[in-house]
């Protein structure tokens, strides 16, 4: 290969594109981002007009499932953010009562978890 072919080979190669870090979220998650936020609004506007079937038994359990597993993945990389806004004293407890169920655990295990960890 002459010198100015293989200049010319070297100039038309180009940097690979760095990976996604923190500071700069990977392009998917944009749209992942917005979807979900449309979604609860969608929720929010149904539970509001009293539509409480807006969700299927499965998708709620598959939401609910991704949801729990992303806020458990974000609290464990350190994450501080409490993970719901504005619901009921009575909300928080019926969930975390079927979440407990779900997992098949008592509120005597959570005590004990969250002396050794802390949380």
């Amino acid at each position: 290969m002459s010198s100015r072919k293989a200049a010319t080979a070297k100039a038309v190669r180009r940097p690979k594109p760095a990976a996604p870090t923190r500071a700069q979220p990977a392009v998917a998650a944009r749209p992942t981002q917005a979807a979900a936020e449309e979604l609860a609004a969608d929720i929010q506007r149904a539970l509001a007009a009293g539509d409480h079937d807006v969700l299927t038994p499965q998708a709620l359990q598959k939401l609910m499932t991704a949801a729990c597993r992303l806020y458990s993945a974000q609290s464990e990389a350190g994450s501080q953010m409490l993970p719901v806004g504005e619901v009921t004293p009575t909300d928080i407890m019926i969930t975390a009562s079927g979440l407990m169920r779900a997992g098949n655990l008592a509120v005597f295990e959570l005590g004990m978890w969250q002396s050794w960890t802390g949380r």
